[in-house]
């Protein structure tokens, strides 16, 4: 564990409880509001997770050599993540646009 100091470590540790926390809440608020595509983007956040704790994984370890593959997997990772929560982005905003235009008595439904 000398790859970081233990400040860095809290950080690194704190951001990775409050990602899967914000996953959470997001998945709730989905359910709540009824309307699967937040749902969508608290799913599309995975990946981005999986990203930060190959990090810490291979911080954990002192940075060896042997798992540098998670460097790899972690680029992959915040690759997809950075697709999966544009889509889900997009899904979000076009939910939206197609709620406002249906007419009130129809939301009720939605």
């Amino acid at each position: 564990m000398q790859a970081l100091s233990i400040p860095t470590w809290i950080i690194h540790v704190s951001s990775v409880i409050e990602w899967m926390v914000a996953i959470w809440l997001i998945w709730i608020y989905g359910e709540v509001s009824r309307n699967p595509a937040w749902r969508m983007l608290s799913l599309g956040m995975l990946p981005a997770l999986v990203s930060a704790m190959c990090a810490c994984t291979w911080h954990l370890f002192d940075n060896a050599a042997s798992l540098e593959w998670l460097v790899t997997l972690q680029a992959a990772m915040t690759l997809v993540g950075n697709i999966t929560l544009c889509v889900a982005a997009w899904w979000i905003w076009r939910s939206a646009r197609l709620s406002a235009a249906l007419p009130v008595k129809d939301q009720e439904s939605v």
